[in-house]
């Protein structure tokens, strides 16, 4: 079996970033942002990140459009934010995520990238995670520090170490995506 590692480039140096990622063996980088540019940070945008990615001998693949914290499709947002649930019920998250699972049963080390370091202040956790963890495999977080994060510490760094009481659904919709990142 493979794994499934997030990371987000969000301060990092370029060179920084593919360190983390060699650390961890990582094969495919899978660019989980909506829009696969960073204004504050140019060498994060698809172009450059592919040919850096490129020259390191990782593989570049965009899956913003399935997995992208800001989807196209309007019926999943609710008072201008993005609703978790309804995103994991919609057929294009549903391939996205199909798409993950089969690297991961393929044997590939692979990173789900955002701009967000912390991990527990972005969708690759509230929402990808979830689903993962739904699905058997565990996420692991590559944290602002550089540390592996388990999906459920990250979670508990998101409650403030709070259990629910309630069922997932619940849960995911108290995590609606608000705006305010520069790509995600």
């Amino acid at each position: 079996m493979g794994r499934v590692l997030t990371i987000g480039h969000g301060g990092r140096t370029i060179e920084q970033f593919i360190e983390l990622l060699h650390r961890e063996h990582v094969e495919y980088l899978l660019d989980v942002r909506s829009n696969p540019y960073s204004k504050f940070q140019p060498e994060f945008g698809q172009g450059s990140l592919t040919a850096h990615l490129e020259r390191s001998g990782i593989r570049y693949v965009f899956v913003g459009d399935t997995l992208g914290g800001r989807p196209a499709d309007r019926s999943v947002y609710r008072d201008g934010r993005v609703d978790y649930v309804l995103c994991r019920a919609k057929s294009w998250f549903k391939q996205g995520m199909a798409r993950i699972e089969a690297s991961q049963q393929g044997g590939h080390v692979i990173a789900l990238m955002c701009s967000e370091a912390k991990p527990e202040s972005c969708h690759r956790s509230k929402l990808i995670g979830v689903d993962l963890a739904e699905r058997g495999i565990e996420a692991q977080h590559i944290d602002q520090a550089g540390r592996i994060v388990d999906q459920a510490s990250v979670m508990l760094r998101l409650t403030g170490g709070q259990q629910t009481l309630w069922s997932e659904e619940p849960q995911l919709s108290r995590y609606k995506r608000t705006s305010g990142a520069d790509d995600h």
